[in-house]
C-alpha cells in the first residue's frame, strides 16, 4: 500500500508539471474559448462566509475537451455557474471568446450565452408538448432562423447523433438516452464556441452513457466544439482529453491523456486515492 501511495504521489507531481507545461505551450496552437485567472467566490449566510474556490486558474482552448472532477464541496458545481455566467465571481477575471464578462451588461451576456455556449443538463430540459425535431430546432427559431435551414441543421446533427428516425417523436417516447443525445443536439444547433455538461450521464444507464460519451468525443473530434464536462465519474472522465482535479475549492492538477484510454482511467483513480478516497462512481 505504501508503494502505491508514493507511486500516486509522483504521479500527481508529474500531473502538475504537465498543467505547467500546458499553460506554457505555443500560443499559435489553438485559440483560447475560456480564460479564468485568479477565480474566487465567496458566499455569505447569516454573517458567514464560506470561500468556495480559492483562486482558479484554467484554460480552455478550441477542440479541448476537459472533465472536471472532485469530491462533493469540492466546488465543481461552483465553477460551472460561474463559467456559464450564471453567477458571478467575487474575486478574478473570466474571459470567453476574449470577453471579459464582468464587463458585459446583462443584455450582452444573454446574447453571449446564446451565440457562444451550448448546455446539456442531468435532466435533459426537453419540452414534453414538442417532437424533438422541434426541440433541436428551438434556438434557432428564437434566432428568427429560417425554417429550411433550421430543419438542414436539425437533420445533419440528428444524423451524426444517430437520431434521425426519432425525429417525430415526442420526449415521453423516447429513452433517457435519446433524450439526453437529443438536448446535446440542441445545445450544438447554433454552433457554440463550447457546450458545458453537467453529470450529462446522471440519469442514464451504462450503455446510454457510453454512447453519449462517444457522441461528446465525435463531436469534439469532427466539429472542433471545445466540452467541459462536470462529473463524480471516473469512467466518464476517462473520455475527456484532460481532467482537472478540484479539491476543497483549489486546483489540484491537470492531467492529459495519452492513446489508452484505460491507462488513463487507472491515472484517474490513483489521484482519486491521493486525494484522501473514492468519488461515488455511477456505474
Amino acid at each position: 500500500m505504501q508503494k502505491n501511495i508514493g507511486e500516486t504521489s509522483s504521479r500527481v507531481v508529474e500531473a502538475n508539471r504537465v498543467q505547467e507545461n500546458y499553460a506554457e505551450g505555443n500560443p499559435m496552437e489553438a485559440n483560447h474559448v475560456v480564460e479564468v485567472k485568479n477565480l474566487v467566490k465567496t458566499y455569505v449566510s447569516g454573517g458567514v462566509q464560506a470561500k468556495v474556490l480559492k483562486g482558479i486558474d484554467l484554460t480552455i482552448r478550441s477542440q479541448d475537451f476537459i472533465a472536471i472532477m472532485g469530491p462533493s464541496g469540492s466546488g465543481k458545481t461552483t465553477l460551472l455557474n460561474l463559467l456559464s455566467t450564471i453567477d458571478k465571481p467575487t474575486a478574478g477575471s473570466i474571459k470567453i471568446d476574449g470577453q471579459d464578462i464582468a464587463h458585459l451588461s446583462n443584455k450582452e451576456l444573454s446574447r453571449l450565452r446564446r451565440d457562444k455556449i451550448g448546455f446539456v443538463f442531468q435532466d435533459y430540459n426537453l419540452l414534453d408538448t414538442m417532437t424533438l425535431k422541434d426541440n433541436i430546432a428551438l434556438p434557432l427559431v428564437l434566432h428568427g432562423v429560417s425554417g429550411k435551414i433550421a430543419l438542414e441543421k436539425t437533420m445533419d446533427l440528428a444524423k451524426l447523433m444517430g437520431l434521425a428516425e426519432h425525429l417525430q417523436k415526442y420526449p415521453y417516447e423516447l429513452s433517457g438516452g435519446q433524450k439526453q443525445r437529443g438536448a446535446t443536439c440542441r445545445a450544438l444547433i447554433t454552433e457554440p464556441e463550447i457546450i458545458y455538461a453537467d453529470e450529462p450521464t446522471g440519469a442514464l444507464d451504462s450503455k446510454a452513457g457510453r454512447d453519449l460519451l462517444e457522441c461528446f468525443t465525435l463531436l469534439n473530434e469532427r466539429r472542433k466544439t471545445a466540452v467541459l464536462m462536470v462529473t463524480h465519474d471516473p469512467f466518464c472522465a476517462s473520455y475527456a482529453r484532460d481532467v482537472c482535479m478540484l479539491t476543497d475549492g483549489r486546483m489540484m492538477c491537470r492531467i492529459s491523456r495519452g492513446s489508452d484510454r484505460k491507462e488513463f482511467y487507472d491515472r484517474i483513480i490513483d489521484i482519486q486515492a491521493s486525494m484522501g478516497g473514492d468519488f461515488p462512481c455511477q456505474w
